[in-house]
């Protein structure tokens, strides 16, 4: 396979390999297409997480997020906290 690179995209690699991080061309275009594909699978796992948000809601399963609700969770979250550190506390750990 040929591929045409744009002169910013060769000056790119020439640097690369001049400075060292690469020796080759092809290890600095290897790197390129796998950096791609990493993030094309991050991608489709967003895709994939929000599908299932979108179909969670769908379903009834979302609920409205307030100011208040999350002041009350955050609220309760201290209390939790609180009440373990206290039975840490008194189990003498």
């Amino acid at each position: 396979m040929n591929v045409e690179l744009t002169p910013d995209q060769r000056a790119l690699i020439k640097r690369a390999i001049e400075s060292g991080r690469f020796s080759r061309e092809d290890e600095a275009v290897q790197e390129a297409l796998a950096l791609w594909e990493e993030r094309e699978r991050q991608r489709l796992e967003l895709v994939a997480a929000i599908d299932e948000a979108e179909a969670s809601l769908a379903r009834g399963e979302g609920r409205w997020i307030t100011a208040e609700s999350v002041k009350t969770l955050a609220d309760e979250i201290k209390q939790r906290g609180r009440s373990r550190l206290d039975a840490e506390r008194s189990a003498g750990r």
